[in-house]
């Protein structure tokens, strides 16, 4: 949670979302932009590169569900989300 938060992650993040929000903070942090407090900046890229680490490793420990009913669940076609959600109603006008 404390990475997630250092990342400002949100509750579901994509990994396209997590690599995006580091490289922002690294560009923000880098020791180079703040040449007055390098010390807070080192320390600060060390964090975020910390914190990035661990929320990519457990990203690539996650198991993943493959079984029929989990991909039915998550991936449907607009056609059948409208089946699923509203199943055979016929006009009864």
């Amino acid at each position: 949670m404390k990475a997630k938060s250092l990342l400002g992650l949100r509750e579901k993040s994509s990994i396209k979302e997590i690599k995006n929000r580091y490289k922002d903070l690294m560009k923000k942090w880098h020791p180079d932009k703040h040449p007055n407090d390098v010390d807070k900046a080192t320390k600060m890229s060390m964090k975020i590169n910390d914190a990035y680490k661990t929320i990519l490793e457990y990203c690539n420990n996650y198991e993943y569900p493959f079984d029929e009913e989990s991909i039915r669940e998550k991936y449907q076609s607009p056609s059948e989300w409208m089946q699923n959600k509203f199943g055979n109603k016929k006009d009864t006008i």
